[in-house]
């Protein structure tokens, strides 16, 4: 006798669409793909989600469950640290979510929950909600950018990085500036994109700290 197959649940569907997601990309998640995933049929799923549009939704809730959230109580910038490089890790991990998870209509309960406890940690700290706001948006784009560029580079860390720059056929004097940071940053030194991701943060939070300091308290 087969062994008996685990029960359809909402949550084991949105694992498997994420699991069709992470080998094939967003587009190939569909009822059906995710249903030979799970060994059923495609009609065997709309017991459990209502269909696609429902199923990208969940997905984007599945994201969100796995990034940190702010502690109760933890202070605003190791907070926002911390939930920069979880969301960083999260989004390299399953770099189809950066397409999905600012453009669904619908948000989920995970995803309000994420958003929520954001804006208190920094309301918490006594940022005003316009720059709350600002803060949470600053910080997104720049790991949002940061994990594009990371995804898609055309080399990974060390030689293959070198070896690429040698290919591009720079030449110092049309280049200057570019030649420069090249000899600096890239050449001989074992260059990692990833590397950089520490010191923008550190630039992107100094900067709303300082806009912090100097903003009038509400009350």
């Amino acid at each position: 006798m087969s062994p008996q197959r685990p029960a359809l649940t909402p949550q084991r569907v949105v694992e498997a669409a994420a699991r069709v997601a992470d080998a094939g990309g967003l587009t190939g998640v569909s009822m059906r793909s995710v249903g030979r995933e799970l060994g059923v049929e495609a009609m065997s799923l709309y017991h459990h989600v209502a269909g696609k549009e429902a199923l990208l939704d969940a997905l984007t809730d599945w994201i969100f469950v796995q990034m940190e959230l702010p502690g109760p109580g933890q202070p605003w910038r190791p907070a926002m640290e911390d939930r920069a490089r979880s969301a960083r890790a999260v989004l390299r991990a399953h770099p189809w979510g950066l397409g999905l998870i600012e453009s669904r209509r619908s948000p989920g309960p995970a995803t309000l929950r994420y958003h929520d406890s954001v804006l208190g940690c920094l309301r918490e700290a006594g940022f005003s909600v316009a720059l709350a706001a600002s803060a949470f948006s600053v910080i997104d784009a720049y790991v949002f950018g940061f994990v594009l560029t990371e995804v898609n580079l055309p080399f990974q860390a060390g030689d293959a990085a070198e070896d690429f720059v040698a290919g591009l056929g720079l030449i110092a004097g049309q280049h200057p500036h570019l030649a420069e940071m090249i000899a600096e940053q890239v050449m001989g030194g074992g260059y990692s994109y990833g590397a950089e991701f520490e010191r923008g943060l550190t630039l992107v939070l100094d900067g709303l700290e300082g806009r912090f300091a100097t903003e009038p308290r509400e009350g």
